[in-house]
């Protein structure tokens, strides 16, 4: 037997001895399911976890309260492979992204790699990355910034699930920015033409906002909602009472996302749309404060070949259904902080699983798109979890497979350096 063989039985049989007690931990964090940053239940469940399967854990990272690091190495000077495990949940309808799923399929894929550190199968070191606020997209954003990814390892996966197996489609670079206007305030009956109207600067600039859109790439995404809409002045009284529109709002506020394909088109998409509010309070005498997401932009993913290619054909080894490349690359999907880190070390996205619904991931088995109610309720089945287990063994498997091989490493490396020209 190879040792390519030898480790790949390693894998499959270091997952298989915590398969009971990953489903467990999956179904602690999707039936307490905790908002961005607040994920403090699921954060102590995962790091006594690690703690008591030998890895050296630390409990906050880049000040991140509920960002952890484990870490675990029989050597200073081997390669040095990442995993990333995501844990917070959606308003209102918990864990309709799956991370219950995304956090054991980092487990999986670290205690694997311990495993075989602990035979010395390997040289090296591993990092599981506890990466919180996700769907804030916000954890790797902050710990890239910090340099904790690209000071910690040579290269980082991870997994996500979804309707359906994908790995080569589109992940958008993405920025939210805060918009407001100020204006000044008059009775709209007695003497509206001593205000000057927020609300309709607002407007005028979400106009703008809706023709840019003829004019800019099919591939860019622009949304937005209103966060306060103006209100009558009073004091002392409860303000939902009195939303009256008696008086010419002199504040009006909203939440806009701009998404593009590439990171430079979603810088010139953010001065367009600069543009749009800015002309608006131009024209109607209000200021205007455009306030972008202060840790920075999210990145568009950039999918390493090597690694992907190899997890794929462990995948298709699986039986998995693989689109080919040109039909993943037509597809556009979200936006993800995992992003950043494809921006600074070699690394690979692949969503997984066929829930029934054809979009994208380790398909999961289920009639319904991410961030539904029907996605959560499919992220706690057998299926969800048998597909996340699957998706775990070829990603170690691809993993360990660039690990020992110096020539696969180097055509690694070489990929991420052709993309970041």
């Amino acid at each position: 037997m190879t040792t390519s063989n030898i480790i790949e039985q390693v894998i499959t049989q270091a997952i298989e001895n915590i398969n009971d007690e990953l489903r467990d931990i999956s179904l602690k964090i999707h039936d307490n399911p905790e908002l961005s940053n607040k994920e403090y239940d699921a954060h102590a469940l995962l790091t006594d976890y690690l703690e008591k399967k030998g890895f050296t854990v630390s409990r906050t990272v880049a000040g991140l309260k509920t960002a952890f690091l484990a870490e675990y190495a029989n050597s200073s000077n081997g390669r040095r492979v990442g995993f990333c495990s995501e844990y917070d949940a959606l308003p209102g309808i918990g864990h309709g992204c799956g991370h219950n799923l995304i956090s054991i399929t980092g487990l999986a894929c670290a205690i694997a790699f311990k495993a075989l550190l602990d035979q010395n199968l390997i040289q090296g070191k591993v990092v599981l990355f506890g990466t919180p606020a996700e769907e804030e997209t916000e954890g790797k954003v902050v710990m890239v910034n910090k340099g904790e990814f690209q000071k910690r390892v040579d290269y980082g996966l991870m997994l996500h699930p979804y309707p359906y197996d994908l790995n080569y489609c589109n992940m958008l670079a993405l920025d939210i920015g805060i918009i407001e206007f100020f204006g000044k305030a008059s009775h709209a009956g007695m003497k509206p033409w001593e205000g000057i109207n927020a609300l309709d600067a607002f407007m005028q600039g979400w106009n703008n906002m809706s023709m840019l859109r003829q004019q800019t790439l099919t591939s860019n995404r622009i949304h937005g909602i209103i966060l306060e809409g103006g209100k009558s002045i009073c004091t002392n009284i409860n303000l939902q009472k009195y939303l009256k529109p008696n008086v010419i709002p002199d504040y009006v506020s909203g939440k806009f996302v701009a998404r593009s394909l590439k990171y430079d088109q979603l810088v010139e998409l953010k001065q367009k749309l600069e543009n749009c509010f800015q002309s608006a309070a131009d024209a109607t005498g209000c200021k205007v404060k455009i306030t972008w997401d202060k840790n920075g932009e999210v990145k568009d993913v950039f999918m390493n070949d090597t690694l992907t290619d190899i997890y794929i054909d462990y995948m298709k080894q699986e039986n998995a259904d693989i689109l080919p490349r040109v039909e993943e690359e037509k597809i556009l999907t979200g936006s993800t902080d995992f992003g950043n880190v494809t921006a600074v070390i070699p690394a690979t996205h692949p969503q997984y699983v066929k829930i029934g619904f054809d979009i994208i991931g380790f398909g999961i088995g289920i009639d319904a798109p991410i961030h539904s109610i029907k996605f959560t309720e499919a992220a706690r089945t057998e299926t969800a979890h048998h597909h996340a287990i699957r998706a775990s063994r070829c990603l170690a498997k691809a993993a360990a497979k660039v690990f020992v091989d110096d020539e696969l490493y180097q055509q690694m490396v070489t990929d991420f350096r052709k993309g970041k020209q």
